[in-house]
């Protein structure tokens, strides 16, 4: 839908946006007119514009109305939840999101290793489930480091807060294939996902990592082979596009407004090599072990 000049200037007036001179933009009102999806995570994430490997969230917009739904992706390569709060992404993010955004977080395939190592990298986080602690020095500042789930928390309040609403995905898998039979397994980062997640505090969870694997599964070994020309970690065009419809997939089989938006139907989804709907994908599961997180309060 092109919305008319006199409604985009309405829009700048009542946002208190100037819309004459060098600081007026048309594609800032546009973005303002419908509602965004900020893409948080990093390398499997991100767009590229060219070369042999592409990130899922490239083709995410390709499933919601454009008129009403723009994917603003802010992933970066190389970031955990740790560094991409260290820089001050979450918070970037934060900065722009207004009442009925969404903010999807996907990290984990640079959380992992050892702060114990004498070496610090800067992504990994401290090994725990909730308010545990490590002291370090990285790039000769001292830091302390959280853990995965404290990265997540923090940023999920911050979206709240400002009236937006938040889903967690569990990181996308390396190549399931790679052994040369099929294998996959939740690790811990799928499961700090799941048990931060709960609708009635406006943060969901996708089992993305789950619903990659059943796609990579139905498509065979010799096809996903051919689409990790690099690692075993970042996909070719071909299968990142396959990451971002199993990820639509996992959104659309739960019960949040926003897979409500998708333009696929669900059973257009399922009839696919992305395969049926998992059973437990119902962000209802994650209810019980909300408390524990501090997810039972309203945040306003």
């Amino acid at each position: 839908m092109v919305l008319p000049l006199l409604s985009l200037a309405s829009l700048a007036t009542s946002n208190s946006l100037p819309i004459t001179g060098a600081d007026f933009d048309l594609n800032d009102l546009v973005s303002r007119a419908a509602t965004n999806i900020y893409l948080a995570g990093d390398s499997t994430m991100s767009s590229y514009s060219s070369g042999a490997i592409q990130g899922w969230g490239q083709y995410v917009q390709y499933s919601f109305p454009s008129s009403t739904y723009k994917v603003q992706n802010k992933a970066i390569g190389g970031r955990s939840a740790r560094s991409f709060t260290r820089e001050s992404r979450f918070q970037a993010i934060a900065d722009s999101v207004v009442p009925g955004d969404w903010v999807i977080i996907e990290f984990g395939h640079n959380d992992g290793g050892s702060l114990g190592s004498g070496t610090d990298n800067g992504r990994t986080d401290c090994f725990g489930d909730g308010e545990q602690t490590c002291a370090t020095t990285y790039d000769n500042v001292a830091e302390t480091v959280h853990t995965f789930p404290w990265y997540l928390k923090a940023a999920a309040k911050l979206y709240l807060a400002k009236g937006a609403k938040v889903v967690l995905s569990t990181a996308t898998p390396n190549n399931v294939w790679e052994s040369g039979r099929w294998s996959w397994g939740p690790d811990r980062f799928y499961y700090y996902n799941w048990h931060l997640g709960g609708p009635e505090a406006g943060v969901y969870f996708v089992p993305h990592g789950e619903y990659a694997a059943q796609a990579m599964n139905n498509l065979g070994a010799s096809v996903v082979n051919a689409n990790y020309p690099n690692d075993h970690t970042h996909t070719a065009p071909y299968l990142a596009d396959i990451m971002a419809g199993s990820f639509v997939l996992g959104l659309k089989c739960g019960t949040s407004d926003l897979g409500a938006a998708v333009l696929n139907s669900t059973s257009s989804l399922t009839s696919t090599v992305l395969g049926p709907c998992i059973s437990h994908n119902n962000t209802l599961n994650a209810l019980g072990r909300r408390e524990a997180w501090g997810w039972g309060e309203v945040v306003s």
